[in-house]
C-alpha cells in the first residue's frame, strides 16, 4: 500500500459542509462518544462548528491526506481538562491517519496534560 501523505491545517468554514456530511454516516455516528440531537440538522450543526472555528479555546484542525479533506482533529475544554476530539471520514478508515494527524497535532499543540477518551461500543455481528 502507498504512503499517504498527512498535513493539518486550521479548520475554514467551508470545511464544515464536507464535516457535516462525514458525519450522516450512520456506523460513524454509532461509533462516536459525542453526536449530535439530530445530525441531519446541518444549520444547527454549521451554527455550532463555525463557533468553534472562530473560538481561540478551541485549537481545530482539518485533516488532509494527498490534499483531499479527511476529517478533523481538534483540542477543546470539558470540566476544565484539555481534550482531544477527531473525526475521520469512513472512506479513510483503517489506514492510520488518525494516528498520523494525532502525531502531527501532538507537535503544535502545546497544551498539558490533555486527554482522551474511547468510546466503547460492542457491535452486533448482524449490524455494522
Amino acid at each position: 500500500m502507498e504512503k499517504k501523505h498527512v498535513i493539518l491545517r486550521k479548520t475554514q468554514e467551508p470545511d464544515l459542509q464536507l464535516f457535516f456530511q462525514f458525519q450522516l454516516d450512520e456506523e460513524a455516528n454509532y461509533l462516536a462518544a459525542f453526536t449530535s440531537k439530530d445530525p441531519t440538522d446541518k444549520e444547527a450543526y454549521i451554527t455550532k462548528y463555525t463557533k468553534h472555528c472562530n473560538d481561540a479555546a478551541i485549537n481545530m484542525q482539518t485533516i488532509l491526506v494527498d490534499e483531499t479533506i479527511a476529517g478533523s482533529i481538534a483540542r477543546f475544554e470539558m470540566d476544565g481538562n484539555a481534550e482531544i476530539t477527531y473525526w475521520i471520514d469512513k472512506n479513510f478508515w483503517g489506514n492510520g491517519i488518525a494516528t498520523t494527524a494525532l502525531k502531527i497535532f501532538l507537535t503544535t499543540e502545546n497544551t498539558r496534560p490533555i486527554f482522551a477518551r474511547v468510546h466503547s461500543t460492542i457491535l452486533d455481528p448482524k449490524g455494522f
